[in-house]
């Protein structure tokens, strides 16, 4: 009885030791933080595998009959399914086995009309299909048998669908030189093979969406970014049948095109090479790629991390880039500034691998933004799955960038400030803080006498934003 006892302590306690933890002073417990605070931590045992467990991708659900809110994360040996609808208390639900259960340091997951698609690069794997509406019923951990298993290739690379189409991508396969298999996934568990796409070779991880860009050539049609390890395929998938590249994109020092993604207004593709900084011994560098016209990319400029760490894997919401970059955890930058620097700008992180920064395979494989509630999980190669949340101070700050916003930017005589919230005062200052003019409210701000370059725009002695003169 004592033996029990001493067990139900032990597992209480490690359940609970990483719950919710606030970044202040620049660490959340043991981890180096900026911005971002942990709301719980489960290690390999917790979700269903060993000490010897390494995680991979993982990916996100929520339920749309009650809007509760499920981590996907794809280990050595199995895929795990959390309940993450309390971030700080986290419940495991059950996993899903590799096929003939087979191991694979790669495992990837995506989502479409409520079904997990799971993917392997191991020999035979094929796609295991998961209905997720099953985790509703769940009280205690189980081992689900797969609701179907699609057979039409053996191993594959990533998995993406654009649940706006019912379509699902299959990239990186055993078949036409691991360009795309497309599936139409209308019936989840009854995948129909529709088309492929091998005439820009082999398809590492890719971006579909269905367009709504600056580009009035391809309005309202299927639109596939691939990143194609030796190039960026932009492809007009709209027919299955005859899927037709629209252009290639390559750029200098390019070691291995990972990922990638666009920006809000799909004005840019934000792409990670992940084997740059081994072969260059630079900083964790993106390229960041004009596609205002998808005929004609155009190299635009690279952001260069704060850290060596290779990144991975990027997705971006509103202005901001959630960035998984392996040894340096997690990373927010903000994309607001493309085009006036052609960077971007670190404004946040969590750093899930606190040992080093290194240009190594440790640390944050891939993370999933896109809960409503706001919560962002992690999937660490090392440490496991990762539930975090942006804290006040950074809540507060995209608050403000959304209730103000400053045009044209960069600016040549006048500027003008779309504000949301009544302006009191402005003032500007230059880039070392000196005070060069003030302004009440007005429609407009005349700048004509200021020279070309950087200076500092703060409304309401609460809010600054960086504006150009040209």
């Amino acid at each position: 009885m004592k033996i029990k006892l001493l067990v139900f302590v032990l597992f209480i306690t490690i359940s609970t030791a990483l719950s919710q933890t606030i970044c202040t002073n620049g660490f959340a417990g043991i981890y180096p933080c900026n911005k971002i605070d942990l709301m719980s931590r489960l290690n390999f045992d917790q979700i269903g595998g060993s000490g010897t467990t390494k995680g991979s991708g993982c990916w996100g659900w929520t339920d749309p009959l009650n809007n509760k809110e499920y981590a996907i994360m794809g280990c050595t040996t199995h895929t795990a399914f959390v309940d993450i609808t309390n971030p700080s208390q986290p419940v495991y639900k059950g996993k899903i086995v590799g096929h003939n259960n087979t191991s694979s340091i790669w495992r990837e997951i995506s989502v479409i009309n409520n079904h997990a698609l799971i993917v392997s690069e191991t020999n035979g794997h094929g796609m295991q299909i998961f209905d997720l509406t099953r985790l509703r019923n769940v009280t205690n951990p189980e081992v689900f048998i797969p609701d179907a298993r699609y057979t039409g290739f053996g191993n594959c690379h990533t998995v993406s669908s654009n649940p706006a189409t019912g379509f699902t991508y299959c990239d990186g396969t055993n078949l036409v030189n691991g360009g795309p298999q497309i599936l139409n996934m209308q019936n989840p568990t009854a995948p129909v093979l529709v088309g492929s796409h091998d005439e820009d070779g082999y398809t590492h991880d890719a971006q579909i969406v269905l367009y709504d860009g600056p580009d009035p050539d391809y309005q309202g049609q299927e639109i596939f970014m691939g990143a194609n390890e030796d190039k960026v395929a932009i492809v007009n998938v709209t027919n299955k049948s005859n899927p037709v590249t629209i252009s290639t994109f390559t750029y200098n020092n390019n070691y291995y095109a990972h990922q990638g993604w666009f920006t809000a207004d799909k004005k840019y593709w934000i792409l990670c090479d992940e084997l740059d900084e081994f072969n260059l011994g630079n900083n964790g560098r993106s390229i960041i790629i004009d596609v205002t016209d998808l005929d004609n990319p155009v190299y635009k400029g690279d952001y260069f991390g704060t850290t060596p760490a290779i990144d991975h894997n990027g997705y971006i919401i509103g202005n901001d880039m959630y960035l998984a970059s392996y040894t340096a955890g997690l990373r927010i930058l903000n994309t607001s500034a493309i085009t006036a620097t052609s960077t971007l700008n670190e404004i946040a992180f969590f750093d899930t691998f606190p040992s080093n920064n290194n240009a190594q395979f440790n640390g944050a494989w891939n993370t999933y933004p896109f809960f409503a509630s706001g919560s962002i999980i992690v999937s660490d190669i090392d440490r496991g799955l990762f539930i975090l949340r942006k804290n006040a101070a950074l809540r507060n700050e995209e608050f403000l960038n959304a209730n103000y916003t400053i045009y044209p930017n960069p600016a040549k005589t006048h500027f003008k400030i779309d504000s949301k919230i009544a302006i009191d005062s402005i003032v500007i200052y230059d880039t070392l803080g000196k005070t060069i003019k003030t302004f009440q409210s007005s429609d407009s701000y005349d700048i004509s006498g200021l020279d070309k370059g950087l200076y500092f725009v703060r409304v309401n002695n609460d809010f600054t934003k960086k504006l150009m003169v040209e």
